[in-house]
């Protein structure tokens, strides 16, 4: 099983595609995470969108640095967080708090979830690897509501409007994710010079035109069902759709180019965190616990310092925690 990015193009026209397909990656961010505590059909479904809707960020944008999509709020969904990086390497977690609800088909919407009483955000942050002293991460922060009002239903939905709210871009999204694959299908209609600066805001007929295209195609990405996105190949589902376009589709990422799992943390950077609270705090912990242990959300790693590893931290001149980790 492959994890595979496939982009393609519109010939003629300022359209844009992608298709995301999350198998053995999605596999093992399920399987890390049955080690623990598994999250409830609903929250695995909602991270699966959000790991798929992540990776094609991030494909799209071509960022030198992290995309973290992020959705939280006053439901048992807490926060649910998907951080892909420049090479597509993906994590994701989430935190729960009360029980999450069941339903048919495993799928919840947003305002069960996590929108309960309308407080519920959907964050995009984009950090560079190169961020400079001082400088900090764009955000842009949009409610689980639309213009009107109205709750969103759904992840797809909620990024639609966060495309057009802050990017002024045109976006069609669908994402389905299961205990199998994690995917997701982006139409986006891309900016011609000179759009939109006609004295009034008023558009002209080759831009009426252009968005009659993008209508269109939008349109045909809308009818892909759930099952059709989460049970058939790439080739069949573009086929399918867009059958009577002219579609130039570019080399898919895939394998050590394309999407997949991967965690940023390390032993080290427990280390400095443990630094950053302080000697008489580590002893106090060591004291009381014997040990400390610290586990990533993410990945599901624990680190486990002593007392012999508590005292190097703060002696070590070079920085390196000594000791072992272990995976549990």
């Amino acid at each position: 099983m492959s994890n595979e990015l496939h982009k393609f193009i519109f010939e003629g026209l300022p359209v844009r595609g992608m298709l995301v397909r999350l198998t053995s990656s999605w596999h093992e961010v399920l399987r890390r995470r049955e080690a623990s505590e598994p999250f409830p059909e609903p929250v695995r479904q909602l991270l699966g969108e959000m790991s798929a809707a992540a990776v094609l960020m991030q494909g799209n944008i071509k960022f030198n640095g992290a995309v973290v999509l992020q959705v939280f709020g006053d439901g048992p969904v807490k926060m649910a967080v998907v951080e892909a990086q420049p090479d597509l390497a993906f994590r994701t977690t989430a935190k729960v708090v009360g029980d999450v609800a069941s339903s048919d088909n495993g799928h919840l919407p947003l305002a069960e979830m996590v929108n309960v009483h309308g407080k519920g955000r959907c964050a995009i942050t984009l950090d560079p690897k190169d961020r400079q002293p001082g400088q900090q991460p764009y955000q842009g922060v949009v409610p689980l509501h639309g213009d009107a009002g109205e709750p969103l239903q759904n992840l797809s939905e909620v990024l639609e409007h966060y495309m057009l709210q802050s990017e002024q871009l045109d976006t069609r999204l669908i994402l389905a994710a299961d205990d199998q694959i994690a995917a997701g299908l982006l139409i986006q209609r891309m900016p011609v010079q000179g759009e939109g600066n006609l004295a009034g805001g008023q558009a002209n007929e080759d831009e009426i035109g252009l968005n009659e295209h993008y209508n269109r195609i939008a349109h045909l990405a809308a009818t892909l069902k759930r099952e059709e996105l989460l049970n058939l190949d790439a080739d069949t589902i573009l086929r399918r759709l867009f059958w009577e376009e002219d579609v130039r589709r570019f080399e898919p990422l895939e394998g050590d180019q394309g999407p997949r799992f991967a965690c940023t943390c390390s032993r080290e950077r427990v280390a400095d965190m443990l630094r950053n609270l302080g000697e008489e705090e580590v002893e106090s912990i060591i004291a009381e616990q014997g040990q400390i242990d610290v586990g990533c959300d993410f990945c599901g790693q624990h680190y486990q310092f002593d007392a012999v590893d508590a005292t190097e931290l703060f002696t070590d001149e070079v920085g390196q925690a000594p000791g072992s980790s272990t995976l549990q």
